[in-house]
């Protein structure tokens, strides 16, 4: 694989402007984990979906506070982020913006009941977490969905 891999969970409303190529910054409150340039970032989405629906390569990482945040992400032309992704991120002493590249979603949603039959002690992330490619939710799960959803590409 080569670079670092994470696992994130994000909304319903906002991952599929991610998927839909609208949202072009995902925003965190940091806590202390930090995505680099080409990594791999696997997408969960929360709510009423409950599934790791795909994937997208990491570009540039912000972190700052929260103000220069939003002056810097303004500064950027199309964004894809919204009054609602500040609101999220105002409130914390410092935030990450991740820039989201190639996003792509996998052939076959990997639901939660599905996850927790292999994997009976999974939980989704509340923030982001790093996977490293030997545990079991990459080897078994992950590795198969995104090779699956090269080939049919």
């Amino acid at each position: 694989m080569g670079s670092r891999v994470f696992i994130i969970s994000i909304k319903p409303k906002f991952a599929y402007r991610i998927f839909s190529g609208i949202k072009r910054f995902e925003l965190r409150k940091w806590i202390g984990v930090k995505p680099e340039k080409n990594s791999l970032i696997i997408v969960y989405v929360s709510g009423s979906v409950k599934a790791i629906i795909g994937e997208f390569k990491v570009g540039r990482v912000i972190i700052d506070k929260p103000s220069n945040l939003k002056n810097i992400l303004n500064s950027i032309e199309n964004t894809g982020i919204g009054p609602e992704d500040y609101s999220y991120i105002e409130k914390t002493k410092y935030a990450l913006a991740i820039e989201v590249i190639e996003p792509r979603l996998y052939v076959k949603p990997i639901k939660l009941e599905h996850l927790k039959k292999i994997l009976p002690d999974f939980e989704p992330p509340i923030g982001i977490r790093e996977i490293d490619c030997s545990e079991p939710l990459y080897e078994l799960i992950i590795r198969k969905a995104r090779e699956e959803t090269l080939r049919n590409n």
